[in-house]
């Protein structure tokens, strides 16, 4: 059966943009003595900043955060530091084992408390945290970017080797992970995870994503509409939309701190007459699952 998209809330008509600056200080810095070394093995993690404005800006202390993809843990890390109870999800071994580490290393023993980290599906969210559905304020999620991700090894890659670290390549060796998916059964798995936190979320909460359009065989990836498009199709409404630096704000101007990988081929496309430009921000995007009205 077809889905058809849900009648749009006042807010799709025009949705309000912000500018967040979120990388004054680059993210080793932001992550120096509170996260473990391991966490830089991640190819998709969240600054903590930004992790941090999201939390403030979308709940309140002692509501409940839920990270369907948590990675390392960054959004549990900086909810419970905030006073928020939150609950993290990943089917990869590594980064649940990770996260929990960074959870010791960050947190007081009182903050460690309001944090729990599980391991499941996203695809299963309903069922991994059947005991809060219905009662989650705020949603957090960093999907997959839709194309190859990995930590970048440039010394091995200089020497004739593999520009990325096998064992960080697409999150996981487990063909099952979101980050294996690609096209059209990426866009079905997102819309399966976004109607999961549909479920989970209450009557007015909020789901929302980190994404960042990316180059796939020197195409864009527009994960933008495609994570707009999902949302929609499981229920909400698209409420905001946030620039999230990666270029820190100096003098008036950006200060861009691409990864070996971007400006590289960055170069070589202008290099060739393509009139490409570095990524310097996610996008952050708000959704809201509408309450329900009374009839009559």
């Amino acid at each position: 059966m077809a889905l058809s998209k849900p009648a749009v809330n006042d807010c799709d008509e025009l949705v309000p943009l912000a500018v967040w600056p979120c990388a004054q200080l680059p993210g080793c810095r932001q992550r120096f003595g509170r996260y473990v070394s391991e966490s830089v093995r991640h190819p998709g993690k969240m600054l903590p900043e930004l992790a941090r404005r999201i939390v403030l800006a979308y709940s309140e202390p002692r509501d409940l955060v839920v990270d369907p993809m948590c990675g390392v843990g960054t959004t549990l890390v900086e909810a419970a530091a905030l006073g928020r109870r939150c609950i993290g999800v990943d089917l990869a071994d590594r980064w649940v084992r990770v996260t929990r580490a960074n959870l010791r290393s960050a947190l007081t023993s009182k903050q460690r408390k309001l944090a729990a980290v599980r391991r499941g599906d996203a695809r299963r969210l309903a069922k991994c945290v059947k005991e809060w559905t219905g009662r989650v304020a705020l949603i957090v999620a960093s999907p997959p970017y839709a194309c190859d991700a990995g930590v970048i090894d440039k010394r091995a890659w200089l020497s004739g080797g593999k520009l990325c670290d096998a064992s960080t390549l697409n999150y996981s060796s487990d063909p099952d992970n979101l980050g294996h998916v690609r096209g059209e059964t990426y866009r079905r798995a997102m819309a399966e995870v976004y109607t999961q936190c549909h479920a989970v979320l209450r009557p007015g909460g909020l789901l929302v994503t980190v994404t960042k359009n990316m180059r796939r065989n020197g195409r864009m990836v527009d994960l933008v509409s495609i994570t707009i498009d999902a949302a929609r199709v499981a229920g909400f409404g698209y409420l905001q939309h946030n620039i999230a630096l990666h270029a820190a704000v100096r003098d008036g101007d950006l200060v861009a701190r691409p990864s070996f990988w971007q400006f590289d081929q960055t170069r070589q496309a202008r290099q060739a007459g393509l009139p490409l430009h570095l990524i310097a921000h996610e996008d952050v995007l708000v959704f809201i699952k509408p309450r329900v009205r009374n009839r009559g």
